[in-house]
Order: structure tokens, then C-alpha cells, then sequence
């Protein structure tokens, strides 16, 4: 039972926020982004207007979780909030996609990352050798995170502490030892134009996507001592910590490397590093950001999985509890299959493909959840909670508004990749019928009642009345149990 295993401390909930965030994003995405953007104010503006709204998205979620302790994200907080459908869309996404895309990314980056230091990129092999590094990646962290429970947590704790000394060092050594390039400033009107065009907004959703770890704690709720009180401190610490080390490291990149060289690279922190370092210091370095990419995708591994375990649990509840693979103490068939999907993409797709897309699709789960705190507050004021959202309601809005901005810009600018988002969200609902909750049986149900809290069950009739065109008798939703 959840309530036996070894619960995860604050300390192991902040790293893994921290883990899911620092990864692909900080070190690949300012090379997109000075395409449109060659000013460093306005660069500089992404990183910390993207740190704003994600600390107002924690600060939110906090409260969610305070509300509804339960793993599952976006998946437990939308089927308390709106309706079970809208939290499955959410947990569909994210069993098959949303975190195996940021896999995937963090693989190839990490690809292009230790292949630079392991071979030559003018080998015509090169492209072979990068897919390799980033499968390798893949299976050596689901090996790890099928182990044991208190395995997984140790490893992530300290794999994350290593990934944030590591970018502390390499920020202090760009202004140390590091010769300074001519910094661009382009004067206050390019800089406000920059604001509030399309490059811009397009460019936020790479920065979001590189903040887009700063949720994680919640998908382990269960998992974590004290949660009511442990979690949304995570999310906070978590994210405040990154965004200080986005704005700075991004600062570093931008004093060391001209802007001409970080144009469509991926690699600006290679770059940087020679800048720094010169060559040989440049393979160490690259050595290092391999550590932070490989800790992303620990993360994403650690994390994902559990949405899946959650929904399962709500879902196929007889099943869940009759098969003993599916029920371990760790989400094993979970894991492997997300993994799977991971190499499914690295093999398939390209780095900038996957991250539009995902960025767009993440950004419709967190728009709708964070929204839902309006709900909370109004229809749903009497469930008890330790933790409110600070700054409520100025908080949520900031969040939501810049949400919609961005979203807004990139399916104007992007529509390949946003309509491949909507419509792999959509495609969940083919498979919520198909899935055919409200084909299950009276002694299904009330098995399920026997062996779940009340609001649990409450929620699998809500399925059913969804489902069924008459509905479900009021009299059966309170005589359960």
C-alpha cells in the first residue's frame, strides 16, 4: 500500500522539481531564440519573465495539491476541478507523450552534447553516434528507476545536487576567466518592440518549455512525507532556485559568446565553454552538461510514470490490483512504456519539432489547471486545506495571461505543430470511450468502493454518468462503500 512505502523528504521533492527543469531547454534553446532577438535585454526579459509566470503556476499549484494530495498532476487536479474527462485528456497526455517528449529531447541533446566530446562532428557517422548516446541515456535511467523506490529518490536527490554546483561553477567561471564579448544593445525602442512581437512570444514558449519541470513534485504527492505542507514548499524552492540560475547562466552565455555563433546552435553551452576554457576545457565541460542532461531525464522518468499508476488505479481498479506487475511499489509497465515511446520519437523525429510541439501541448494542461484555482475557490471553498495561493487572485491571472499570449502567438506561428498538439489531446477522447468506463459492471464498481476512499469512488460514478445517457441514480453515488 502507498501509505507503507518509504516517503520521499522535501529535500528529495525540491531536487526533483529542480531536475525536471534544468535540462535541454537552458542549454539548446538561446540559440533559437537570437534568430529574432539580438538584443540582451529582451533576451534576458525571457528568462525572467518565463521564472515569473512559473513561480505564479507553483505558487498555484500549491494550493491544488494542498486541496487534492494525490499523485497524478494535472490528471488529479482537472477530474476534481472540472470533470473526470478533462483530467483524463490530461493523463492521456501525459501517459503518452508529455514526459516522454522532454525524454526524448534531453536525449538528443545529450546526443549532441557527449557526441561532441566522444567523436568528431564532421564524421559521416556523427548523426549514428548521437542517436546511440541518447538510447543509452534512455535505458541505463529506466534500468535505475525500475530498481527500488528508495534507489530512485537517492539517486535523483544527489544527481540533481551535482547538476546545480556544476552550473553554479560554470556561471562563475564565464565572468572569471572568460573573455567578454561585445554585448549587444540595440536601445530602448528595438528593445520594446522586441517585447511585444511574435519572435517574442514564439521564443517564451522555449523558455517555458525550459521551465516546464515546475510542477513535478505534484505528480509525487503520495510519495512525499507531510505533502499538504512538503509539496507546494517544493514547488516554490524549486522553481525560485532555477529561475536565479536560467537568468545568470543565460547572462554567461550571452558575455562569452557572440551573438552570430549562438545562431541555431544547439550547443551554446560547448560554445561557451571554449570561450571559457578554450578546447580541452571545453570537453570537460561538455562532460558536465551531459550530467545535467542525463539528471532531466532521470526526472522525467522518476516522475511520469506515476500519472500513469494514478490513472490505472482510478481506471481499471479490479485489473490494477489482481496483476502484481502492475501494482509494484514502482510503476514498472508505466516506465518502460513511456520509455519506449521516448526512443519511438528520438529515432523519428527532429529537436525543434518535438519542442514546439510539446511546449504548446504542456501549455494547454497548465493554462486549464491553473484557471481551475478560480474554481476551487468558489464551488469547492469547504475543502480544507494548509496552503492558499499567495498574492491570490493577481497571482493565477499572471499566469494565465501570459499562457494565452504565447499559446495565441505559436498557433499563428507555428500551425503544424500546435494542430499536432490539439490533436493529440483530441484523440484522448476516442480513447475514453473506447476505454468503456461506463461499461463497468455493478460489482465492479462496488469492489472499487470496498477498497478506495469515498471521493475515489465518487469519481468512477462520475464516469459512468457521464457515459451513460440516463445518468446515474443519486441514491447509488451515496450508498457506496
Amino acid at each position: 500500500m502507498a501509505n507503507e512505502q518509504k516517503k520521499h523528504s522535501l529535500i528529495t521533492a525540491t531536487t526533483v522539481t529542480i531536475s525536471t527543469m534544468i535540462g535541454t531547454g537552458v542549454f539548446t534553446s538561446l540559440g533559437f531564440q537570437v534568430f529574432d532577438i539580438q538584443s540582451v535585454p529582451p533576451i534576458l526579459a525571457l528568462w525572467i519573465i518565463g521564472g515569473i509566470i512559473a513561480t505564479a503556476g507553483a505558487l498555484t499549484y500549491g494550493e491544488l495539491t494542498s486541496a487534492f494530495p494525490r499523485s497524478g498532476g494535472e490528471y488529479n487536479f482537472l477530474s476534481k476541478l472540472y470533470h473526470p474527462i478533462v483530467g483524463f485528456l490530461s493523463g492521456y497526455v501525459s501517459a503518452t507523450v508529455a514526459f516522454a517528449a522532454p525524454i526524448a529531447l534531453a536525449g538528443m541533446a545529450l546526443g549532441t552534447y557527449f557526441g561532441g566530446v566522444v567523436a568528431d562532428k564532421a564524421d559521416p557517422n556523427f548523426e549514428t553516434v548521437k542517436m546511440m548516446i541518447a538510447l543509452g541515456a534512455v535505458f541505463v535511467m529506466t534500468g535505475i528507476h525500475i530498481i527500488k523506490v528508495s534507489v530512485s529518490g537517492s539517486f535523483q536527490k544527489y544527481i540533481t545536487s551535482l547538476v546545480v554546483m556544476l552550473i553554479v561553477a560554470l556561471i562563475g567561471s564565464a565572468f572569471l576567466f572568460g573573455e567578454a564579448t561585445t554585448l549587444p544593445f540595440l536601445g530602448f525602442e528595438y528593445d520594446f518592440n522586441a517585447l511585444l512581437s511574435t519572435p517574442f512570444a514564439v521564443s517564451l514558449i522555449y523558455v517555458s518549455y525550459s521551465y516546464s519541470g515546475w510542477n513535478g513534485a505534484a505528480y509525487i504527492t503520495e510519495e512525499v512525507e507531510n505533502p499538504t505542507r512538503n509539496v507546494p514548499l517544493a514547488l516554490f524552492l524549486g522553481t525560485m532556485i532555477v529561475m536565479v540560475l536560467y537568468v545568470l547562466l543565460n547572462f554567461a552565455f550571452l558575455y562569452i559568446v557572440p551573438v552570430e555563433q549562438l545562431k541555431g546552435q544547439i550547443d551554446v553551452g560547448l560554445l561557451a565553454a571554449k570561450g571559457i576554457f578554450g578546447e580541452s576545457g571545453a570537453i570537460v565541460v561538455g562532460l558536465l552538461i551531459s550530467v545535467c542532461l542525463l539528471s532531466a531525464i532521470s526526472g522525467m522518468t522518476f516522475i511520469g510514470p506515476r500519472v500513469t499508476q494514478t490513472m490505472m488505479k482510478d481506471v481499471i481498479p479490479n485489473i490494477y490490483r489482481k496483476y502484481n506487475f502492475l501494482n509494484r511499489e514502482l510503476p514498472v509497465v508505466p516506465i518502460l512504456f513511456q520509455s519506449a515511446v521516448a526512443v519511438f520519437m528520438i529515432v523519428t523525429y527532429t529537436f525543434e519539432q518535438v519542442l514546439v510541439y510539446i511546449g504548446f501541448t504542456l501549455s494547454l494542461s497548465t493554462t486549464a489547471t491553473v484557471f481551475g484555482i478560480f474554481i476551487l475557490r468558489t464551488k469547492l471553498k469547504h475543502i480544507p486545506r494548509s496552503y492558499k495561493t499567495f498574492g491570490y487572485p493577481i497571482t493565477p491571472v499572471i499566469f494565465i495571461l501570459f499562457e494565452i499570449w504565447m499559446l495565441t502567438h505559436i498557433l499563428m506561428d507555428r500551425p503544424a505543430e500546435s494542430i499536432a498538439g490539439l490533436a493529440t489531446v483530441l484523440s484522448g477522447i476516442a480513447v475514453y470511450y473506447i476505454a468503456g468506463y461506463s461499461r463497468l459492471t455493478t460489482n465492479e464498481q462496488h469492489f472499487f468502493c470496498r477498497t478506495e476512499k469515498i471521493d475515489s469512488c465518487k469519481f468512477i460514478y462520475s464516469y459512468g454518468s457521464f457515459l451513460h445517457p440516463y445518468g446515474l441514480p443519486e441514491d447509488r453515488l451515496n450508498n457506496t462503500g
